[in-house]
Formats: structure tokens, C-alpha cells, sequence
């Protein structure tokens, strides 16, 4: 089934606009539980609760408050908020391009998947090429929401790909970072690192050899407890031996590599019938078969 898009807006650089869709480009797939009474199974719901006169109160009559300082709110209207917004026309108007090894990943926030709108076809593609050639991925802003977030497009195949960046004053750096004591690393450490990088190493990286062991044994042991069996721990798995001897961990972590014990379910077993006592609503069956 082909893929809905979310959005539409329209790419600028210069005098040239590209009007695009947007679609997601990512699902989560995390196993999600909802809360339950105990009692009957019923779904709960959220509910608000004043933390000075403890009474419950209803979303008509919240406001929003920004703690300025330690218990102390400023209360802000959404009339207030939204002569502050900025444009929300989804236009998305870059502002330079720079080679894609220059943008660290720890500014990617999230990804949308591109597509041509009615008109913009050859434009797309027009982009689409020119930014492989070049090499380059472009950096700009995306209207939207009432703000202006930072955004990278990116050439993909025959397609553009664009991420959400984080700005840099929400990229914490190493600064606040505690390393503890300088070390001195000796050449043999670092020829026994590397060769268990190399013995380790592949030539490109391919998502779809990996998978989510943990996401999969449990939503079969979800399905296989709603059919009457039960979930069993599995026996803990042996702890690791501590090796203080970097050399001697290198070393072992080039002969062997430990594999996590999988997730083990069992069917439940109904308690053993007394000898000799007949169920009620059944005769008691009598002689041999």
C-alpha cells in the first residue's frame, strides 16, 4: 500500500521552489502497555490534580505557566503565544550546502521522507541530482508549527531525504564530562584494540541484519500467554568475569564472543486430580479402555 503523506510544503533555494510532500520516514515498533485497574481490567484514564489544593481539575480550566523561577509561574495565553509564532507555510528555504561528513549525528533529531508534488517532478529531480554530484547536503529552516525548525536535506538514491537538527545550544558537549585520571596507553593495547576492530569490522553497515531480539521474544511470549501459557524467567545468565588486565580482555575478546540467554515460555500445568474423586457434572469413568 503506498505511503499517505503527512504534509505538503515547498522547497526554496534562490528564484527555484519545489513543491514537495512529506511522509515518515520512521515507525517505532516498541511493544507499548496500557494501565489497568487490578480489580476489573479497566482502562485508566489521566486525570489532573492541583498539587496545592489537591482538587481535581478539568483541561477547561488550565492554563499554561512557565516556572521562571523556583515555584514562581508566569501565565501565558494562547492569544499571547500565537502573536509570538512565526510563519507556519511549510516552506523549507535552504541556506547553504555543506558536505554531509562536515554535519555530526548527534544533531539529527528526526527524518522525513520527500516526495515530488504535483508539478515539482522534474525540479525534485533536478535537486535530487545536483546535490549527488556535488556531493552536498543542504542546510536550512522549516516553517511550521508557529517556529522555524533547522533542517538538513539530503540526496538519497532518487529520492530527498530531510532530518531535523538539533541547534547547538540543545548539543551538550564533553565539557561536563568526567574522565577521571589521565592514563598512558602502551603500543601493544592499542595493536590488540585494533586488530579486534579489524577482526570485527565490515565493509558498509546493513540495518536489516539486525533485529530486536528483546521486541520479538516478548511480543511471542505476549501471544502465547493470551492462549493459556505462562511466562517463565529464564535462569540468569552467567555473570562475565571481571578481567583487570586490559591486555588479557583484549586478548580473550579475540578468542570468544558471549551470546545472551533467549527468553524462555512454558506452558502452564493444571494441578494433578485427586485419586479415587470424580469431577462434579461427569461420572466416574470405571474399567479398563
Amino acid at each position: 500500500m503506498a505511503a499517505r503523506a503527512t504534509a505538503s510544503g515547498t522547497i526554496s533555494f534562490g528564484l527555484v521552489s519545489i513543491p514537495v510532500k512529506l511522509y515518515t520516514a520512521t515507525s517505532s515498533k516498541d511493544v507499548h502497555f496500557n494501565m489497568l485497574h487490578q480489580t476489573d481490567k479497566g482502562r485508566l484514564k489521566q486525570q489532573y490534580v492541583c498539587s496545592v489544593c489537591g482538587e481535581k481539575v478539568e483541561r477547561d480550566d488550565t492554563v499554561k505557566g512557565y516556572e521562571f523561577a523556583r515555584g514562581q509561574y508566569v501565565v501565558i495565553s494562547d492569544e499571547e503565544l500565537g502573536a509570538l509564532e512565526r510563519k507556519s507555510d511549510r516552506s523549507i528555504e535552504i541556506e547553504e550546502f555543506v558536505p554531509i561528513e562536515q554535519v555530526d549525528p548527534v544533531y539529527f533529531e528526526k527524518s522525513n521522507l520527500l516526495g515530488p508534488d504535483k508539478g515539482g517532478q522534474k525540479a525534485y529531480r533536478l535537486l535530487n541530482r545536483a546535490m549527488l554530484a556535488a556531493g552536498k547536503v543542504a542546510i536550512g529552516r522549516f516553517s511550521t508549527r508557529g517556529r522555524q525548525q533547522l533542517v538538513l536535506i539530503r540526496p538519497v538514491e532518487n529520492g530527498l531525504m530531510m532530518h531535523g537538527l538539533y541547534y547547538a545550544d540543545e548539543v551538550r558537549s564533553f565539557d561536563d564530562v568526567e574522565f577521571g585520571d589521565a592514563v598512558e596507553l602502551k603500543q601493544g593495547e592499542l595493536d590488540l584494540a585494533g586488530q579486534l576492530i579489524s577482526q570485527l569490522s565490515s565493509p558498509r553497515f546493513e540495518p536489516a541484519k539486525y533485529e530486536d531480539d528483546y521486541r520479538r521474544e516478548l511480543v511471542a511470549a505476549l501471544e502465547r500467554k493470551s492462549a493459556g501459557e505462562a511466562i517463565a524467567a529464564p535462569a540468569p545468565a552467567e555473570e562475565r568475569e571481571q578481567i583487570i588486565d586490559l591486555v588479557a580482555a583484549l586478548k580473550r575478546s579475540l578468542g570468544e564472543r558471549p551470546e545472551r540467554a533467549p527468553l524462555k515460555v512454558v506452558r502452564e500445568r493444571k494441578p494433578a486430580k485427586a485419586k479415587g474423586k470424580k469431577e462434579p457434572g461427569r461420572p466416574a469413568r470405571s474399567g479398563s479402555r
